[in-house]
Order: C-alpha cells, then structure tokens, then sequence
C-alpha cells in the first residue's frame, strides 16, 4: 500500500471510537471534540475509502458490515500501537525507579529502610514520591506504587498483596494508665475519621473519651503520640518501630479492619531489572517489620 493510500490517522480514530461507543455524541465526548467535527472525520473516512461505514437507525446511527470490519482492524491496531509505545517506555532503565507510597507509610515505615535497598543496589537508584489513591503510570511518571487497596483497580494493572492492615490505639507509656478510665485525648488522622468509631463499637468495654484532636495524617497522629498528646488509632505497620524500641506500647494489640495493602505496577514492567529488585526486597522487609507481630498476606 502506498502512503497516499492511507487515510488520515485522526479521521480512523474518531470513527474507531464512534464504533468502539456506538454513539457520534459519546465518541466526541472521549475525543474532547464537536459533534459536528467527529461527523465530518468519519465522512472523511468514508469518502477516502469510497465505502460506507454507518447508516442512518431510527435517532442514531448503526455500523454497516464493512465498517465493522473496519473498526476491529483499526481497534487492533491502535491497541497494537499503545502496547509497543509502553513497552518502549517500560524499557527504558536509563533512569530511576520512581516508587510512590503512602504517605504516612513513607514517613513511618519506608524511608528508615531505604538506605538498605540504596547501598545493597547502587545501581538501581529510587526517586521516592508520596501520594495516595488511584494515579496514572504514564501522566504521573510512576514505576511502582505501595497502595492502600481502598480504590477501583485497573485491570491491565498487576496488583501484588502485600499485608492486611491491622489497627489498635497506640499510646506512650505514661499514658497508659489514662485509657482504662477514658481520661485521655483520642488523636484521629483526618484520612480516617472512622477509626476511633469502629474500633470503639468492636470493644464496648472501653470507656469512651470525650476529647479528640483531629490531624492530617497518622504519621502526625503518631508523632504526638510519641509527645503525650493523646493516643493514637492507627496501623500497626505505621507503630511496631516505636513500640519495638519503647517510646509507644499496644495495650490491646491489633487487630485486623478489612483493609489491605499491595505493590502495583503495570503489566508491561514485568522484566524491569530494578523494579523486581525493589519488590523483592519490599516483600523482605514487610515480612521482617510483621514477624510475629500482625498478619501478613
């Protein structure tokens, strides 16, 4: 086929997409263009090709058998060309793995073993970034991300389990005899306002304080715990360092919410050389950090 063949690549897509969605209004809306503009990209289609591909059904259009065949080579083939453009992206080694976590994990958790990673691998350097939540690979730049599981997955993701979260009220050891008689200050993040709630109708027993001090994140929640401001409700995994070294005690222990975290990176980065070292020593750590002291997946 000789270039002056093809038709225009922007004229295949609008149309791909107007028979991917079924619909001239729902594919303009994908395309971020007018109605009227994705009508004349598929008559220019039509015309290039001297065939017609939809037809006039009852208030809306339907695909003739041609531009059937049309739209499952084309869907192919875009598919075909967005598979290639990532795996050249995920190829490219030239730069650091980009690893994105949970902030309070991070600040708590992460950045006290990284060194450990960094001086073992000198050759797989990690740029760390925070953050929660669902994220995009490619617009936000990530490798691979440590996800508390509250959010929709995508499913061309690949999602390794990583532990269940456990909670429980973490306090400084002066404090402790203040929990019983419910005279202590309740320290809840602001990223989980149901903690203390939940945790309180899982222990009726518990006398119930009327003094809360509500802060952005657990990693602040704990910190003043650390510093006699309250007790905190919070992840073991974001405490066991302090309990473990006596500046915070767990009473009650912990115990599971229903909640879990994983390891998440996208599909085409499975032959990543720094990436599977990354996950392979994250899997090490969480199994050394919850050694006989929560519930590992």
């Amino acid at each position: 086929m000789k270039r002056s063949d093809i038709p225009s690549l922007d004229d295949l897509r609008a149309f791909e997409v107007v028979a991917r969605l079924g619909s001239v209004r729902a594919a303009a809306h994908e395309l971020s263009l007018t109605h009227g503009a994705v009508s004349r990209r598929v008559g220019n289609l039509a015309r290039a090709i001297d065939v017609d591909l939809v037809m006039s059904s009852g208030r809306g259009i339907a695909i003739t058998a041609d531009g059937e065949a049309l739209a499952r080579a084309t869907t192919q083939a875009f598919a075909l060309i967005d598979e290639t453009l990532q795996s050249i992206r995920a190829t490219d080694t030239s730069g650091p793995v980009v690893f994105s976590c949970e902030r309070s994990l991070a600040m708590r958790w992460l950045i006290s073993r990284l060194g450990d990673f960094q001086l073992n691998n000198p050759e797989c350097p990690v740029h760390l970034s925070v953050g929660g939540g669902s994220f995009d690979f490619h617009r936000d730049g990530i490798g691979l991300a440590l996800r508390r599981l509250d959010f929709p997955l995508d499913p061309d993701w690949v999602v390794e389990p990583l532990f269940n979260e456990e909670t429980g009220p973490v306090m400084h050891p002066d404090l402790e005899k203040d929990f019983s008689p419910g005279t202590y200050t309740a320290l809840l993040s602001r990223t989980r306002m149901d903690a203390w709630p939940d945790w309180y109708k899982q222990h009726p027993e518990i006398q119930r304080t009327s003094e809360t001090l509500i802060m952005d994140h657990h990693f602040l929640t704990i910190e003043a715990a650390i510093n006699r401001l309250g007790i905190a409700m919070c992840p073991a995994v974001l405490a066991i360092d302090d309990i473990r070294a006596g500046r915070l005690v767990a009473p009650l222990g912990f115990k599971p919410d229903g909640s879990r975290y994983g390891l998440i990176h996208a599909r085409n980065n499975v032959n990543s050389m720094a990436l599977n070292r990354l996950k392979t020593w994250i899997h090490h750590q969480i199994e050394l950090t919850f050694d006989g002291a929560v519930t590992a997946v």
